[in-house]
This record gives C-alpha cells, sequence and structure tokens, in this order.
C-alpha cells in the first residue's frame, strides 16, 4: 500500500517572508504595483529575482535600498519623469 505524502500550506505573516511578490511588497512598503514592478524589473538581481514567471522581492535587501536611497536624497527613481516636468 503506497503512502500519500500531503503538503501543508504554511501561510506566513509578510513581515515574516524572506521573499515576497509584486503584490505582497506593494501592500507592505506601501508603493504601487506597477511601481514595484519597474523597480523590480530595473533591480534584477539587486533586491529582485526573476522565478518561473514572476519577480520575488528580497525584503531585507529591498529595505536596505530604499535606506540607502533616503539617506543619500536619491529619491528621483520613486517619481515619475513625467511628474517631474509638470
Amino acid at each position: 500500500m503506497a503512502s500519500k505524502e500531503t503538503t501543508e500550506v504554511i501561510d506566513l505573516p509578510i513581515n515574516e517572508k524572506f521573499g515576497l511578490s509584486i503584490k505582497e511588497a506593494s501592500a507592505f512598503f506601501g508603493i504601487g504595483i506597477k511601481k514595484m514592478r519597474r523597480l523590480a524589473e530595473t533591480h534584477r538581481n539587486e533586491f529582485a529575482f526573476y522565478n518561473g514567471n514572476r519577480y520575488i522581492i528580497i525584503r531585507h535587501l529591498f529595505e536596505a535600498y530604499m535606506l540607502k536611497c533616503m539617506t543619500t536624497g536619491n529619491t528621483e527613481e520613486f517619481y515619475d519623469n513625467e511628474t517631474e516636468a509638470e
């Protein structure tokens, strides 16, 4: 008789996860989904990687990236070029 293996789905709170989906990272950091996706695409292998058909954001690396941007004053990435031109 063959034994059946069951896989348990463990649902962790977002603040305990190592990697976040675009949607989870957007909600956690308060950044729009489109902006989060653009950041992941431009910073691949820095704090994001492509797994299958989706980006995974490494939470602690993205936190460090945001802190670096805030301390150096380099926040132009978070703003669209169209809104700066107005």
